[in-house]
């Protein structure tokens, strides 16, 4: 068993800390590499995934995130011996997923690397019988919430803005109606507090990231993440089809069809196939649309963390509302990270730099919640994936779902038309 040693800072603080150092060295210079995962045929494969530049430009990627890790384990208080070499396996089996996730088939389906890292995670952790050290160095948490920092660094405020007010006025009704009404069902359907929270800003703000960020901001578990992931992409697939052909069948206006698109869909990827479908006026409309709900995110995490904090403060056997300094304690710190970064890229950055650094930032966002879905993967059994209540979970989104494209076509009828 792996020995733990005193911690130096809190694992929150830590995160702020590392995000912070990921963002100050590449303002400062440092050339984040962005490796190359899209391919269409084997010979395709070979000549640009598995190029010498480009597996030079994943070994420096590496170079990067490995000692990251190490600091995160010395700061935490994790044995570090064991973690490195634990980290350079998932590393390599999230590269995997990468590549899987680039082909252009799997392009086409929507579905995002991170479920082929979960997926891998689950067949190698029930597949095998991996030793306990190992299991007790994986850090999903940790990784996660890393990405998150890096991910507020592309919540720009003034895209929206750009964009038009209607889009925002759009977003904001949307989020604030779907996510009531979400979190109601849910309690009314006795789904556990994990899993209502993160349902109802998955499927009301923009998917995957507004799940990850509930998450996080609630100290959710990682298996219940995982499962809302999945349905996530799931049902993000046939709405991409479908809605479309429904928009041309009922002859809907093309911006119309462009604001249900944008407020319905819960993946970026996902609604800018569904636009391009429609046509040009769709694609911009839906865009706007859904950079508006990802701008929300920060504000909506912000608040589930304030409204989770105090809540479980006030049912945690103490009959006294709880003070504000005890709702600092309990608030989860890597959020003040996530809203730095997004105040600093919005109102600090030029926009010079910030083209010149997002690609790369962006591109060691989607490895770090690569590493945390591999990891979540190899410490879950199937068993524990998909047991107890998950048909209620599962109805409780397909309903919420329902509900989101019925007011979201309502709503763009009458802002768009």
């Amino acid at each position: 068993m792996a020995k733990m040693k005193k911690a130096w800072m809190h694992e929150d603080w830590a995160i702020v800390l590392l995000g912070g150092l990921i963002i100050f060295l590449a303002l400062s210079g440092l050339v984040i590499p962005v490796p190359v995962y899209s391919w269409k045929n084997g010979t395709d494969l070979a000549s640009t995934v598995f190029s010498v530049s480009n597996l030079v430009l994943i070994g420096k990627q590496l170079l990067i995130v490995a000692p990251i890790a190490a600091l995160a384990a010395l700061l935490t208080g994790r044995p570090v011996k064991t973690t490195v070499p634990v980290f350079g396996v998932i590393f390599v089996i999230t590269q995997v997923a990468l590549v899987l996730a680039g082909n252009s088939m799997m392009k086409d389906l929507n579905l995002e690397a991170v479920i082929f890292s979960l997926a891998l995670g689950l067949i190698i952790g029930n597949c095998f019988k991996l030793p306990e050290w190992f299991r007790e160095v994986l850090n999903a948490e940790l990784y996660v919430k890393i990405g998150l920092v890096l991910l507020g660094c592309s919540v720009i405020f003034s895209d929206v803005m750009k964009a038009g007010g209607l889009g925002l006025l759009q977003a904001l009704v949307v989020v604030l109606s779907v996510w009531y009404f979400a979190f109601w069902l849910c309690r009314k359907m006795k789904v556990d507090d994990d899993l209502t929270m993160m349902i109802s800003s998955a499927v009301s703000i923009c998917g995957v990231s507004a799940a990850i960020a509930t998450s996080g901001a609630i100290k959710g578990d990682s298996k219940k993440l995982s499962y809302v992931i999945s349905m996530v992409l799931v049902t993000a697939v046939p709405m991409m089809i479908f809605m479309p052909v429904i928009a041309n069948y009922f002859n809907f206006p093309e911006q119309v069809t462009g604001a249900w698109l944008g407020g319905s869909i819960d993946t970026s990827g996902a609604v800018v196939a569904s636009g391009s479908l429609v046509g040009e006026e769709a694609l911009k409309i839906s865009t706007i649309v859904k950079f508006s709900q990802n701008v929300l995110l920060g504000i909506a995490a912000f608040a589930i963390s304030v409204y989770w904090t105090y809540s479980k403060s006030t049912t945690a056997g103490s009959q006294e509302k709880p003070t504000l300094r005890l709702i600092w304690q309990r608030f989860p710190k890597f959020i003040l990270g996530f809203i730095g970064a997004s105040l600093l890229f919005s109102f600090v950055i030029t926009p010079e730099v910030n083209a010149s650094v997002k690609n790369g930032l962006k591109s060691l966002q989607g490895l770090w919640f690569g590493l945390a879905f591999t990891s979540i993967g190899l410490e879950t059994r199937f068993a524990d994936l998909f047991k107890n209540n998950s048909r209620k979970p599962l109805w409780a989104f397909l309903i919420a779902q329902l509900f989101n494209v019925i007011i979201t076509l309502i709503i763009a009828f009458i802002l768009f038309r």
